[in-house]
């Protein structure tokens, strides 16, 4: 998905693709595209596709050791810019230093979705992915491709600390630090509830055809965008017309909800395809945990900061209070903010300086203290 519109900077995906600004020339602050594919690859549901594309972006340079290495796996329908906010002098990741990773889920549109690849896998037909066959995918892309074996850190926002967490269970020793912000290590049942309404409301429209449409289903993705909006931002930041802005400060409501009808213009299916991923997510049913979560969190032995926001509907704080008690070397930090579920991608200036002085202090070593 793609942002035109000034009015569009409020979206969910605003924040990670607001540019970082440019240093010097020793840097590399914006993205450098690949594509990594890997033959034959046996998805969690047991079908197996052919062909498995997985496209990231690299910031910054690879060190000799192989061993600078931050791994920013993608949120829901997002591409490799989506962690820019993090990126750049002053912010969190130096790529003067390090060698940033950034991935993209499957189902996005870029990497292996059912809007790009071929028969018996197109469309409806593409099977269900997990977050644990991204990060499997993921895992391969940076042994394999890379040469790389072990991270500095992996930090995620949504979807991406989702995949943080199936990090910190899978492969417990990869990373030296972990960071999720706006993410559980599980969809709970409301979470599920959510995704479902958002997936009626989408398939209700008679020209989704179960998949097959021929042509997009506008009125079925504009109502997808409705109930998004509902639950993107906290109750406060509506009462209080928070989507006027400093740059749009004469925004009517009926403009900004004109902006969310209109901005889901990608393909239904990887939408939906995506959408089960998000609600099947649970760190519990990784093998050898027997789909107890609170015994996979109890696994985790990397330094893990966990960073929800104060308001998040999609990711409820008490939620994340919840799963952080099971993490031996956690540090939960809520984020502050009006701003919902996107505080954690740094939605407004307050998020952003937030989130970049408590995660580069974290990357420092520092223990940051958990707070209320």
């Amino acid at each position: 998905m793609r942002i035109h519109a000034p009015l569009l900077r409020l979206a969910l995906v605003a924040a990670p693709f607001v540019a970082a600004a440019q240093g010097t020339a020793a840097r590399v602050d914006r993205a450098e595209h690949h594509e990594f594919v890997i033959a034959d690859f046996r998805t969690e549901s047991g079908v197996t596709l052919p062909k498995a594309r997985i496209v990231y972006g690299t910031y910054g340079h690879l060190n000799a050791a192989r061993d600078n290495v931050v791994l920013l796996p993608s949120h829901y329908m997002a591409n490799h810019h989506g962690y820019e906010w993090l990126i750049g002098p002053g912010m969190a990741l130096d790529t003067a230093k390090l060698f940033l990773v950034a991935t993209e889920l499957f189902g996005n549109g870029s990497s292996s979705s059912p809007s790009n690849t071929p028969e018996p896998f197109h469309g409806p037909r593409f099977p269900v992915t997990t977050i644990r066959d991204n990060v499997e995918a993921v895992h391969r892309l940076l042994v394999e491709d890379l040469k790389v074996t072990h991270v500095r850190a992996v930090i995620g926002f949504s979807m991406g600390a989702q995949q943080a967490f199936q990090w910190a269970v899978s492969y417990p020793s990869f990373a030296d630090r972990v960071v999720a912000t706006s993410g559980t290590a599980r969809t709970y049942g409301h979470g599920i509830v959510r995704l479902e309404g958002q997936i009626a409301a989408l398939t209700a429209d008679s020209a989704f055809h179960g998949g097959e449409y021929t042509s997009p289903p506008k009125q079925g993705l504009a109502a997808f965008g409705m109930v998004w909006a509902a639950w993107l931002y906290s109750q406060e930041w509506w009462r209080r017309e928070l989507w006027r802005g400093a740059s749009a400060p004469g925004t009517t409501f009926e403009q900004f909800m004109y902006s969310f009808r209109t901005r889901f213009s990608a393909d239904a299916n990887d939408y939906i395809l995506q959408a089960r991923t998000w609600e099947r997510h649970d760190v519990g049913t990784t093998p050898g945990f027997g789909g107890d979560t609170e015994r996979a969190l109890r696994s985790i032995t990397v330094p893990f900061l966990y960073m929800p926001s104060a308001t998040d509907l999609y990711f409820p704080l008490a939620d994340a209070r919840y799963e952080a008690q099971f993490i031996k070397n956690v540090s939960l930090v809520p984020i502050p903010s009006l701003w919902g579920h996107p505080a954690g991608a740094g939605a407004s200036p307050a998020d952003k300086k937030f989130l970049n002085e408590t995660i580069a202090r974290f990357l420092a070593g520092e223990r940051v203290p958990s707070t209320p």
